[in-house]
């Protein structure tokens, strides 16, 4: 399928504090700035969903790194996603510069939901559609992690796991690490069953804090805050800890959803990817 170039994406999200560190690349997509016509015109859908041209989600991931990694070269890695909390670490006899992580389409080969990396021309990937995407970073180590944590990741403490990660591999200290909560289902579109509010009450001592009963008995759940206390409770100092806040679900721009959501798309939605990486 041609391809019709629109000019430059628009639709990345990113942490303003951040851009104090040179040495990093990141960031959050959205759904507009891209050529994907199945979820509506000019969408950045960055997924191999089985619905859309797979020329077209090339060129979307095209944009969205290009504009992400703004000018340094990059080699693009992401996983598997199993709702796990399962973290890959990424080192360079991986053959990761070979792209032997990746399929010769660029489908992820490792399987987990989550990678850490200290490798500069590493961009570390995960996608979603309504979980949390949270990106880390070691600004004394130059280190990186890119976690998905679904309602099951963040039972099994993925962020947790992924900070324990980073210590054991490059001696990260939670001082040193910003964090960043990305785009996701908030609390305010996101209802759950008993057996959730169970999952969390069983493990979490704060799991109170975590739910809201709305009228009619409806428990919605804040994954949000749950991923914020995660990283708290390894030991990242409360204001290194940005939480975008926009739900996935809900949030418009220029009337418009914002972003992709499984759940208010009953499914038929297209993928968002959020990355983070060192530059070379």
């Amino acid at each position: 399928m041609n391809i019709v170039n629109k000019g430059l994406m628009s639709g990345v999200e990113r942490v303003p504090a951040w851009g104090s560190y040179a040495w990093l690349r990141h960031g959050f997509s959205t759904r507009d700035g891209g050529v994907s016509t199945v979820y509506g015109g000019g969408s950045l859908n960055l997924g191999w969903t089985k619905d859309d041209d797979p020329a077209l989600v090339t060129e979307n991931r095209r944009r969205f790194l290009a504009a992400c990694q703004e000018g340094s070269p990059f080699q693009a890695v992401t996983v598997r996603q199993v709702h796990s909390a399962s973290i890959r670490t990424i080192r360079e006899e991986d053959g990761v510069f070979e792209e032997k992580l990746q399929t010769a389409d660029g489908k992820a080969v490792l399987e987990g939901d989550g990678a850490v990396t200290n490798l500069p021309g590493v961009m570390l990937g995960v996608q979603t559609a309504d979980c949390v995407p949270v990106l880390i970073a070691d600004v004394s180590k130059r280190a990186v992690a890119a976690i998905h944590a679904g309602w099951r990741g963040t039972v099994a403490r993925i962020v947790e796991q992924g900070i324990a990660t980073m210590r054991e591999e490059y001696g990260s200290r939670p001082e040193d690490l910003v964090a960043a909560v990305g785009p996701s289902i908030g609390a305010c579109c996101y209802a759950v069953g008993q057996e959730v509010r169970s999952e969390f009450g069983s493990l979490f001592g704060y799991a109170d804090a975590l739910f809201r009963t709305m009228d009619g008995g409806q428990m919605r759940l804040d994954l949000w805050e749950a991923n914020r206390r995660q990283l708290l409770d390894a030991g990242v100092p409360a204001d290194k800890v940005t939480v975008i806040g926009e739900c996935t679900a809900c949030a418009l721009s220029h009337g418009e959803r914002k972003y992709f959501s499984h759940r208010a798309e009953h499914g038929f939605t297209g993928r968002m990817m959020s990355v983070i990486g060192v530059v070379g």
